[in-house]
Order: C-alpha cells, then sequence, then structure tokens
C-alpha cells in the first residue's frame, strides 16, 4: 500500500514500526469529509489474532474482562486484556466469527504482547491461538455516506448489519469480513482483507466514494475524530498504570460471567470505590490547545489537580478540546497550565460530539 499513499502525496510517519500515513493534505479537510461524507482509512498496522477450538470461548472468558462466551456469533464487543493487578495491557474488540472462532483486534504496538499472553492464558483450554496480524490487512471507510459508497461493490446486507456485527462478503471481487465498527464516532465499516488484496479494495473504494465526496484520511484525522467522540487511545487514557475503573470503563469489566478471570481478584474491591481521579473532557474558550501531558490546574493558585491525556482543536465544535485525568470532585475553577500560562477550561460531559443519526 505505500505506493498508492505515496502517489496521493501523503505524509507517511512511523507508527508502532509501521509507515503510515499520517495526512495527505489538509488534516482538516479530511476530518470533515468523515463527518460529512466519507473518509477511507489504512488501517494495517492493527493486529489480528484468532482464537480457535472447543473451549475458545472459555478460553477469552478467562484471558479477557468481558464475556466472550455470551457473544453470538456474527457480533462484535469492545473489551479490555488487563494483568494480575488491574492493569489495562490493551482494550480490544473481539469479534465472534463461528461457535468456535474468534478475531480478536489489538492495536498495532500491542498486539505481539496481546497474542503472547492469549497463548499463555489458554494453556489449560482445548483453544488455539494463532497470530495471523501479518496475513491481514484492514481498510475502513468512515461517515455518513460509507454505506451507499460501500453498496455499490458488494452484494452483502448492510442494511440488515448492526452496529458491532459482521458478515463474511465479497468486495470488488475479494473475499473480505465487513464490520460495522469504527473509531471515529460515525457510521461505518472495518474491512478485514487478506494483505495482498488491500491495494484493490483501497483503489475500488477510492473510485467508487469520489463522486460522494470521499477522500483518503491520515492517522492525524483519525485521531481528532476519535478525541471528538470520546474515545479512548492507549498510551493515552489507558495504560497498564490504570484500570478500566479508573478511566470510566467499569462497564466492560464482567463480574457475573462464570468462573476466574486474570484480573479479578484486583478489579473486583475496586467496583463500588470511587477512583482518585476520573477522566473528563475539558473546552478552552481560546485558541490555545491543551495537549498530552500537560498539567490540569486549579485557574486560581496553580496547583496541579490532574494531567491532559489528548488535545486538539475541534473541527466540530471550534474551540480546542482535551480529555484528561482529574481529582474526583473538582467540576469547575480548572485551567490547563499551557507552557507556563493558565488557559481557563470547562469541564463538560464526554464525548464531545455525537452523530445524529
Amino acid at each position: 500500500m505505500r505506493g498508492v499513499h505515496e502517489a496521493l502525496g501523503a505524509t507517511l510517519t512511523d507508527f508502532a514500526g509501521w509507515l503510515m500515513p499520517l495526512r495527505y493534505g489538509s488534516e482538516s479537510t479530511e476530518h470533515n469529509a468523515v463527518r460529512r461524507a466519507a473518509g477511507l482509512f489504512d488501517l494495517s498496522h492493527m493486529g489480528e489474532i484468532f482464537v480457535t477450538g472447543p473451549q475458545a470461548a472459555e478460553a477469552l472468558d478467562y484471558a479477557l474482562v468481558g464475556h466472550l462466551s455470551a457473544l453470538e456469533p456474527g457480533r462484535a464487543r469492545y473489551t479490555m486484556i488487563v494483568d494480575a493487578g488491574g492493569g489495562v495491557l490493551d482494550d480490544l474488540i473481539v469479534y465472534r466469527l463461528a461457535p468456535a472462532e474468534f478475531m480478536v483486534v489489538a492495536n498495532a504496538s500491542n498486539y505481539p504482547r496481546v497474542a503472547a499472553e492469549l497463548t499463555g492464558r489458554a494453556k489449560g483450554f482445548d483453544a488455539a491461538v494463532d497470530d495471523r496480524s501479518e496475513r491481514y490487512a484492514l481498510v475502513a471507510i468512515q461517515g455518513p455516506r460509507s454505506a451507499e459508497i460501500l453498496a455499490g461493490l458488494t452484494e452483502a446486507d448492510l442494511d440488515g448489519l448492526k452496529y458491532y456485527a459482521g458478515l463474511p462478503a465479497v468486495v470488488a471481487g475479494h473475499e473480505a469480513l465487513i464490520a460495522r465498527t469504527g473509531y471515529t464516532g460515525e457510521d461505518g465499516f472495518e474491512l478485514f482483507v487478506a494483505a495482498e488484496d488491500a491495494e484493490a479494495i483501497w483503489c475500488a473504494l477510492s473510485e467508487a466514494g469520489a463522486p460522494h465526496g470521499l477522500v483518503p484520511a491520515g492517522l492525524s484525522a483519525r485521531d481528532t475524530l476519535r478525541l471528538e467522540a470520546g474515545m479512548p487511545l492507549y498510551g493515552n487514557e489507558l495504560s497498564a498504570d490504570l484500570t478500566p475503573f479508573d478511566a470510566g470503563l467499569g462497564r466492560v469489566v464482567r463480574f457475573d460471567k462464570p468462573g476466574d478471570f486474570v484480573g479479578r481478584a484486583a478489579l473486583e474491591p475496586l467496583r463500588d470505590v470511587p477512583p482518585g481521579r476520573r477522566l473528563v473532557g475539558l473546552v478552552t474558550s481560546g485558541r490555545r490547545v491543551p495537549r498530552h501531558g500537560y498539567p490540569v490546574v486549579v485557574a486560581a493558585d496553580g496547583t496541579v489537580v490532574g494531567e491532559v491525556t489528548s488535545g486538539a482543536p475541534s473541527q466540530s465544535l471550534g474551540r480546542p478540546i482535551a480529555m484528561a485525568y482529574v481529582d474526583n470532585g473538582l467540576a469547575s475553577g480548572l485551567a490547563v497550565d499551557i507552557r507556563g500560562s493558565r488557559e481557563p477550561v470547562e469541564v463538560v460531559a464526554l464525548p464531545f460530539y455525537r452523530r445524529t443519526k
């Protein structure tokens, strides 16, 4: 795919060992195209790990915090893998492809560790773990016009495909798993395809989508889109130093599933205890952007009470926004220390942006 991206004028950057398109031109143009029409993303850096066998579901119930044995074939679920102390090793989407076949999609920087952890945790179960990341590519089309664009290239029933569901299909003459998932806050699809078919599918989608306003979009637009949608990014809002409860995502931890799971003993005492800091949204009234790592302070005296995890100008709101961990109970009178200057911020509920249909 590198040649395709270079021909489109992409600025390429190293990302977790992959050379990925950061942008093709204007980040704001790419961001707005996804909100208003459609954007096309190369996400081939993501990891695809298959867990198969008669006890694949039970192995995943033990390995992850979610209740994967309750997942119906054809559906997907957002979940996490934690260490014994409850710290988040990665956030994942798990697809149940068949009764005894699951695909675990992990973040680029983490999938070798996730594969190793799953392999170790599956011991004692009649299940096999196979990291197939090098064999797969992932192409995503996101935005309100994505369904009509994709519909012209496949006979799959996209209207009947629910959110967080997937189905095998043929797209532009190539086999693919079409999943109605994404990381932008918009309707859209992620296409898991053989690595050798990615370029042909990308080009077919690009050609079909051009009359509908589709543009190629890079990692920069993907980051501002997910930030507006209040979606966490591993290494920013999630890490091994934080539990799902710290991130306000305790709902993904399923204590009601049968049997034990890695991290249960550490997480169970935390389920009814408010964390010391909570993840909040911040909006500034000026033009200066709170960035990752900037301190959140009391506006009156500069006392540090938190830290920005992600920040960027918001195309949808017209103002800079950020997510930050802030001491529990603080909801006003705050600022972000931007290079020695206190920029007042308003604490708001997440997400910043929610699509209307």
